[in-house]
């Protein structure tokens, strides 16, 4: 997979970085810690300007955090809890969690979407309850546009800074980038082999 990212972000420049990131935060199983990390490695190399990368990261994320916000807010608590009962197993995640990611937001608001956006599945999650609790769009565009922005630059500047600190950076990073994803794929698997349990608990 990572040969893969890279080879769309050379190819595609920057619209290629925007379209995976787009990806991650409709399929979290593509993980941004991958593609940014990359786009900043080929800004190291010259072949992207590391500002521009990060800007269209960020846009291609907060599309996608965008679009699950209005289909949360479209739906609703009571059409969306079928929905996720009957298909939550796919998108890893129960009522349960939805309920919890619900609470919290009530209780810390704007913030918890800012944090939410450094946080692993959550970068995915934190949409859906804003939506559903029809959270105001320009505090939700606002705080996600920030956490969104600052985790995209710091991936993006640990690529860059990679490439010039170590002679052997680019086997360094295929290692750490295939470990990642395959940590991601493991605990998407073991999310859709354990979900039914977890709604029974």
């Amino acid at each position: 997979m990572a040969d893969w990212i890279r080879q769309l972000i050379v190819d595609g420049g920057y619209f290629g970085i925007f379209l995976l990131m787009v990806a991650e935060t409709v399929f979290p199983p593509i993980p941004s810690e991958v593609i940014m990390s990359l786009a900043g490695f080929e800004a190291a190399a010259g072949r992207l300007s590391l500002p521009v990368a990060i800007v269209v990261g960020t846009a291609g994320a907060m599309v996608g955090n965008t679009m699950w916000y209005f289909i949360a807010r479209a739906l609703g608590f009571d059409r969306l809890r079928p929905v996720v009962e009957r298909h939550g197993r796919w998108f890893t995640v129960d009522w349960s969690e939805i309920e919890t990611g619900e609470r919290w937001f009530r209780r810390y608001g704007g913030w918890f979407v800012g944090l939410g956006r450094i946080m692993p599945t959550f970068r995915t999650l934190i949409s859906v309850p804003a939506g559903l609790v029809r959270m105001r769009f320009p505090a939700f565009f606002l705080w996600s546009m920030v956490g969104t922005l600052g985790w995209v630059t710091v991936l993006g500047t640990i690529g860059w800074t990679l490439r010039h600190t170590f002679a052997q950076a680019e086997q360094w990073l295929n290692i750490v980038t295939f470990a990642l994803v395959g940590v991601m794929v493991v605990w998407y698997l073991w999310r859709v082999a354990t979900w039914k349990s977890a709604q029974k608990e």
